[in-house]
């Protein structure tokens, strides 16, 4: 058996979105940096974000405080107060930082004739703190960090690998909580790689891919929740997921979100007959948190036997809808459906993970040297709900936080370690990769059936039984053959369904993302869901 190729670096950044890249980007200076991607480079989350980032630029109408109340509002009594403040108290330093990348926020003119921040408001803010690149915000931040990565020396870019599993002390049979590195699949070689480092950090995105229908790509399947979990780390709020409401319901668009922003510039839901319906569920109408509004949308589309509802933008200027929502605009028209003379016919879509892994502020997790940040974390941000255009904002926030701690700690000594090799010794090649992708359809599908926008007690007993069953094939397939994108895929997206499911039904209420028929009331005192490996099982 040949031995695997190592790679070594002094960090290690698992995922390429706008967490991992801002990372590696404020720590490049001082050390040598690998950055896998399980895909291209581009490909991910980031990528696909549209409405902004949050941060207060109009001192005059707003504050940090207002900020921190808004989050809180929408974190359902589930955020950490400490974390929003110190996310919001950061913002606007994190989004000159990204302004001195080169993102190109759009600009206005004021009254006087000075240029300034165009502002943009969403659901569940009280003013306009939303910065922007028209609308399509995550290209421009992701496009903008790739070409300062490219042009850094002390970066070093992997494409088209996955990580497999963290090698720890536990791993290697000793006693500690130290990490080491990690293993890799290369996916143009078909073989795995071991990279080791003096810190890794785990920027690996959200698992909205365990739904069957989400407006992330491919690549958002939790894999660093599932490996930390799998390396003994407590994951929390597992249970919260949320629902984009507005997803372009067409067989030729799927996957394709239609912003928050364009409810925040006056477009309405509509049922199919025309007619509006947010104001009946919630004062706050369209603005209302996209709990509020998923939730309502299935209750009609339930109601009414309806394959999706309308989002209404067309009575506004034609010049102002093409100069503020080019993407949605160009996308749509594509496919026939013109915007700015007629509704867009949309559905909700698994968007975001708003739990993950328990990490500090620094970013660092149960393991000494091993960070998470960005959608694979859990901060206390975002409680059971997110509010719009804070995400960003937490991977540019807690990517910085994480360098300035790793960049302290660069000076204390290392711990020499030499890694096994990956042992494929006992594994052949499957001849069995329908029962992959037969797995795969089954999880996703009962995912959204049992474990979606509403739930029961009954659903998630029948999810969980599915899943178990799941877990024990999959067990026996990556034990007997060698792994491969899709296995790798498969074996962390039941892991993560799983901690989703045991989270659920842990808690006896119904709370911002989730809502049980069994317990709709929302209890005057609750607290995180939190999971821990040493009790649950690995």
């Amino acid at each position: 058996m040949n031995p695997n190729k190592q790679h070594h670096s002094d960090v290690t950044v698992i995922g390429s979105g706008a967490a991992g890249l801002s990372l590696a980007l404020s720590l490049a200076n001082h050390c040598q940096v690998t950055v896998i991607s399980k895909g291209a480079l581009r490909e991910g989350s980031t990528l696909y974000a549209q409405g902004g980032i949050a941060a207060v630029f109009d001192k005059q109408n707003d504050s940090i405080e207002s900020h921190v109340e808004d989050t809180l509002e929408a974190g359902a009594g589930l955020c950490d107060r400490e974390a929003v403040h110190y996310t919001a108290s950061n913002a606007k330093a994190c989004m000159r930082w990204l302004i001195e990348q080169g993102v190109p926020f759009d600009m206005e003119t004021d009254d006087k004739g000075h240029e300034r921040y165009h502002l943009t408001r969403e659901g569940g803010h009280s003013h306009r703190r939303i910065l922007h690149a028209a609308d399509a915000t995550g290209k421009a931040v992701q496009t903008t960090l790739i070409e300062r990565v490219q042009a850094h020396p002390n970066i070093t870019l992997l494409e088209n690998y996955n990580a497999i599993d963290l090698i720890t002390d536990a791993k290697l049979g000793r006693d500690g909580k130290h990490c080491h590195g990690v293993y890799v699949y290369n996916r143009a070689k078909e073989q795995v790689e071991i990279l080791s480092a003096r810190f890794i950090a785990l920027a690996t995105g959200g698992a909205s891919k365990v739904y069957l229908y989400t407006s992330n790509p491919d690549v958002a399947s939790g894999d660093g929740i599932a490996m930390a979990w799998r390396a003994g780390c407590r994951v929390a709020n597992m249970e919260f997921n949320q629902f984009h409401p507005t997803s372009l319901y067409h067989p030729k668009l799927q996957n394709f979100l239609i912003t928050e922003a364009m409810r925040g510039e006056g477009a309405y839901l509509l049922r199919p007959d025309g007619t509006r319906f947010m104001p009946e569920f919630d004062e706050r109408a369209e603005l209302a948190p996209r709990d509020v509004v998923a939730r309502a949308i299935d209750f009609e589309m339930k109601r009414l036997g309806a394959d999706c509802v309308y989002l209404d933008i067309s009575h506004r200027d034609k010049e102002f809808i093409i100069e503020h929502f080019p993407t949605i605009y160009a996308k749509c028209l594509s496919v026939g459906i013109d915007i700015t003379k007629e509704p867009i016919p949309v559905v909700p879509a698994a968007h975001y993970t708003c739990g993950g892994v328990m990490t500090d502020f620094n970013g660092k997790t149960d393991l000494d040297n091993l960070y998470a940040i960005g959608e694979v974390a859990y901060t206390g941000l975002h409680g059971a709900n997110r509010m719009a255009s804070n995400s960003l904002l937490e991977c540019i926030v807690f990517a910085q936080a994480a360098a300035k701690d790793i960049v302290a700690k660069l000076g204390l000594p290392a711990e020499p370690s030499t890694l096994p090799d990956w042992d494929e010794s006992r594994v052949t090649n499957s001849d069995e990769e329908v029962v992959i992708t037969h797995n795969w359809h089954e999880l996703r599908l009962f995912m959204w059936d049992y474990v979606g926008i509403v739930r029961s007690t009954k659903r998630l007993e029948r999810a969980l039984r599915r899943v178990e069953l799941l877990q024990q094939e999959i067990h026996e397939y990556y034990a007997n053959f060698r792994v491969c994108n899709n296995l790798l895929e498969l074996r962390n997206l039941v892991q993560v369904a799983e901690l989703i499911i045991h989270s659920a039904l842990a808690r006896k209420e119904s709370r911002g993302l989730h809502y049980t028929l069994d317990y709709p009331e929302r209890l005057p005192h609750s607290h995180i869901t939190e999971l821990n490996p040493a009790t649950l099982g690995r």
